[in-house]
Formats: C-alpha cells, sequence, structure tokens
C-alpha cells in the first residue's frame, strides 16, 4: 500500500508531548468534532482506527479529540496547495496551533503546513515524481535544513540533481515533519520516535449516502 497519509492536528499545547503521555480518547465529542467540521454529511460509526490509519478513503474519517488536541483524517486535506485549505477547517477554534500532514507513495509527494492563531506560518509541497515544489511559503522550520543543505539524494544520478530545485525525497522529509511535531514517523529507522501511532485510537465514522440521510 506505500505510504499515505493526510490529517489535521489541533493542539493547544507540544502535540508530541501530549500524544507521548497516552491521552484518553474522548468518543462523544469526537463524534460532534466531526459533525461540526462536515456540517453536510451524516455518518454512522465504524470499527475504530489509529494514527496508521491516517489515509481513509473519500468515504470515511478517522478523528479522535484528546484533551489539549485534535486529530482529523479525511480526504478533504489531501491538497496539494495547503495554503488553500478550506477556511472552515482553520476557525475551528479548536486550538492555538494547527497542522496539516499528507504523503503519498506513489507520486513521492509530501505536503505540510503550520498555522498558528489562524495565521499561516509555513505550506510547503513537494513532488518527487516531476520534482517540483507545488508551494513553498513561510520560512524553513528548523528540521527542515539538513534536507535543502545537505539532502537525501532523490536521483541515482547525481548530476540530475541539478535539473531540481531540491535534492532530497519528499517521503523523507514527510516522516521527518511527523517525527518532529508529532513523534512517530510512517517509515524509516530513527532512534528519537516517542510514540506507537498503533496505540493512539482514533474514532471510525462512514459517511452516509445522501439516500440514507432520511
Amino acid at each position: 500500500m506505500g505510504v499515505k497519509t493526510w490529517m489535521l492536528v489541533y493542539s493547544n499545547a507540544n502535540a508530541k508531548e501530549i500524544l507521548k503521555s497516552k491521552p484518553l480518547l474522548n468518543r462523544e465529542f469526537s463524534i460532534e468534532l466531526a459533525k461540526k467540521l462536515f456540517p453536510s454529511k451524516r455518518f454512522t460509526p465504524i470499527e475504530d482506527g489509529n494514527l496508521l490509519m491516517t489515509n481513509p478513503p473519500r468515504d470515511k474519517v478517522y478523528i479522535g479529540s484528546f484533551p489539549g488536541m485534535s486529530v482529523v483524517s479525511s480526504d478533504n486535506v489531501a491538497i496539494d496547495y495547503p495554503s488553500k485549505l478550506p477556511q472552515s477547517f482553520i476557525d475551528t477554534g479548536l486550538g492555538n496551533t494547527l497542522y496539516l500532514f499528507a504523503m503519498h507513495s506513489v507520486v513521492d509527494w509530501f505536503a505540510y503546513a503550520i498555522w498558528k492563531n489562524g495565521t499561516l506560518i509555513r505550506s510547503l509541497s513537494v513532488s518527487g515524481a516531476d520534482g517540483k515544489v507545488l508551494e513553498n511559503i513561510g520560512p524553513k522550520q528548523p528540521f527542515e535544513e539538513l534536507y535543502w543543505s545537505e539532502g537525501h539524494p532523490l536521483f541515482d544520478d547525481p548530476k540530475e540533481e541539478n535539473d531540481s530545485p531540491y535534492n532530497f525525497n519528499p517521503l523523507d522529509l514527510g516522516n521527518a515533519a511527523l517525527n518532529e511535531y508529532l513523534g512517530y514517523q510512517l517509515e524509516g529507522y530513527s532512534d528519537t520516535l516517542h510514540i506507537d501511532p498503533e496505540k493512539i485510537p482514533l474514532v471510525g465514522l462512514q459517511k452516509l449516502p445522501w439516500w440514507k440521510i432520511w
């Protein structure tokens, strides 16, 4: 299946530290949050997921509300240009920091963004399939510097790197972003991991077809 993720993380504190504390899932608030974020949809519960299952298809949502933070995984946020995230996902009052993470290994694509108190601080979207930087807004965050300077080779032939605006694998940067802000990654080795994503539960919800709403 490869590496795939698309999710939003709302946090009032250090999200990594919150997850590290093994926070309790508030199931009732999670369901109410889904209704708030997707007001035109109706849901029915399905089997719970976890942070390893943040790549649901169009008809499902995985969502989790915890003390100090919330996680929302939906294909609605798998967007090439994070700065174009609908304002309804930003103006929620859920936390002073909002993160967007999205990766798809089939096209070696990674995107992430950070908002502070509703203001976009950083947005990056890079596609390894064609070597393009789709979006690059705001200052590079400290964890990015290694990748932009020394890099992780994207091409077998180093000469080809001269034709690309970067020379790292976007998925490497994507896993580094997850590790930096949430304390885990989906693939690759790191000796700094703090979270077992499979142990962080998310409520599973099935979107009902319109003809089943009434």
